[in-house]
């Protein structure tokens, strides 16, 4: 079976085909990922006019894809879009073309949540088998693990995600969109650690505050490499302490990455370490099915097809408030 699956939560338009031979044995082969992401040299992003960019060009990105996985469009069997979280703008794009597509071909339509489709794809290329996923992006900052027939979070974000907070810090340096990479990038010219704010409360962290005391400094005169090696180094901490203490409450021995913060080498770093002093194994991911992308989609959607679950057409809406732990999981 050949499945097409069409992310587009947020900065990101992407189209990923799957050729799945044995769900179960996981004999699949990823055929294309390709992917477009909406930057900007200054500011952060205005949801209209990210829609009108994946509007743009999801035709040559699905043109794209096909050109690379050598077939043709009819040879699609399968549909799987992101449904759910996200920004609506956006999120419209990929269900309309979703809702078209397999309606000009006349195929089954699955729509499927984003964050459950990070940790199954990590799931598919690494050898984690029951992982506590760190889910670290724009919009989610999540510590998921599959307990009692769902994905539950044990811990997340108070305030904003972790990726936001970066391009928030980002943005107000003047770094343009995304801000991540930046930051990382200043951070290896600083040694010289800087006392943050450290927000850890129970199982969840806050970063708003952070953020806030980040922004004074930096218009204090304090040095931006400075700031971007203790911004990453306090903020990691705190994603790795909730992390560990989730790993010690559900006894899971696996800790999974995932996400577009998940590229950053300095929390890899960090998570092996964090892993290697507790006897786990932390598992990455390529970067490009660490930030948002088709073929991730395409995979879910072929486990929750293969469950027997399927999307009317005519029901083949959005849902940008649904939470992970909201989804009942019939494929494991």
């Amino acid at each position: 079976m050949i499945t097409l699956g069409i992310e587009s939560t947020a900065h990101t338009f992407g189209a990923g085909i799957i050729d799945c031979k044995n769900v179960k044995k996981r004999d699949a082969r990823i055929l294309a990922n390709e992917r477009v992401a909406y930057t900007t040299e200054k500011g952060g992003m205005i949801p209209a006019e990210v829609a009108d960019h994946h509007a743009n060009i999801c035709d040559s990105i699905i043109k794209q894809s096909l050109k690379k996985a050598n077939i043709k469009l009819t040879d699609i069997d399968l549909i799987s879009y992101s449904q759910s979280p996200g920004l609506g703008h956006m999120l419209n794009i990929g269900a309309f073309v979703a809702r078209s597509l397999a309606r000009l071909l006349d195929i089954p339509l699955i729509g499927v949540n984003h964050c459950i489709a990070h940790l199954e794809i990590g799931r598919l290329l690494t050898d984690a088998k029951d992982p506590v996923l760190l889910y670290a992006s724009g919009a989610n900052t999540q510590i998921i693990a599959y307990e009692s027939g769902k994905y539950r979070i044990f811990g997340e974000t108070l305030d904003i995600g972790i990726g936001n907070f970066l391009d928030s810090f980002a943005r107000h340096a003047g770094l343009g969109f995304p801000g991540g990479p930046k930051i990382y990038e200043l951070s290896k010219k600083s040694n010289n650690y800087i006392e943050l704010p450290y927000v850890v409360k129970g199982m969840d962290i806050s970063l708003g505050g952070l953020l806030t005391n980040l922004k004074q400094k930096l218009n204090k005169g304090y040095k931006l490499e400075d700031l971007a090696y203790s911004l990453q180094e306090t903020a990691f901490a705190m994603l790795l302490e909730v992390s560990e203490r989730a790993m010690a409450h559900c006894q899971k021995t696996e800790l999974l990455l995932g996400g577009g913060v998940a590229c950053n080498e300095r929390l890899k770093e960090m998570a092996k370490i964090m892993c290697k002093e507790r006897g786990a194994k932390a598992f990455f991911l390529e970067n490009q099915y660490n930030v948002d992308n088709g073929a991730m989609i395409a995979w879910q959607g072929i486990l929750e097809y293969d469950a027997g679950n399927r999307t009317k057409i005519r029901e083949a809406d959005i849902k940008p408030y649904l939470r992970t732990d909201d989804i009942d999981v019939n494929w494991r």
